[in-house]
């Protein structure tokens, strides 16, 4: 079944460092984000992801973190996820306070994903465990400024995304 979910968005600056990200994993023949079919794949955080979103989640997402808009937040370090199958993520330091508003709206939702937040934007999903290192060297170490400055729904059953707050 697939998850809606809340979303926080990098400026235009952001979304190119993480597509630039894309492009070097895709120029080096792994797996990257830059390959997913969607119209609506872009460099994101989750805040939180669920069968359904109810109304409660939306409002306080739209009000504690609306609020916060635009956010800075220091893309550092990579994170490898999974099994057999791994992703690659960089890892997101959030400052404390947009980390206590993000809990706010992920307890709104009881049925949520995944229990507690690690907070990345995801670079590339199944790759192989075998080509773990040659992503990693691909990538680099070299820290990335994000700046969120949208909150998005993203509705599988309508098949769209909208803004909830920011620009």
């Amino acid at each position: 079944m697939p998850l809606h979910a809340l979303e926080l968005v990098p400026d235009e600056a952001g979304l190119e460092a993480v597509r630039h990200d894309w492009h070097r994993l895709r120029d080096a023949g792994l797996p990257s984000q830059l390959d997913h079919p969607g119209a609506t794949n872009a460099p994101h955080l989750t805040v939180v992801s669920a069968p359904d979103l109810p109304d409660a989640a939306i409002d306080v997402a739209a009000a504690r973190l609306g609020s916060l808009l635009p956010f800075r937040a220091r893309s550092a370090g990579l994170l490898l996820l999974g099994g057999e199958r791994l992703t690659v993520a960089r890892a997101v330091d959030i400052d404390d306070d947009v980390v206590r508003r993000v809990l706010a709206v992920r307890v709104q939702v009881p049925d949520r994903a995944h229990l507690g937040w690690l907070p990345h934007v995801t670079l590339a999903r199944r790759l192989d465990r075998a080509d773990a290192q040659r992503a990693v060297d691909v990538l680099g170490h070299e820290d990335v400024v994000l700046t969120f400055t949208r909150l998005r729904r993203w509705d599988p059953d309508a098949g769209r995304v909208t803004t909830v707050a920011g620009w």
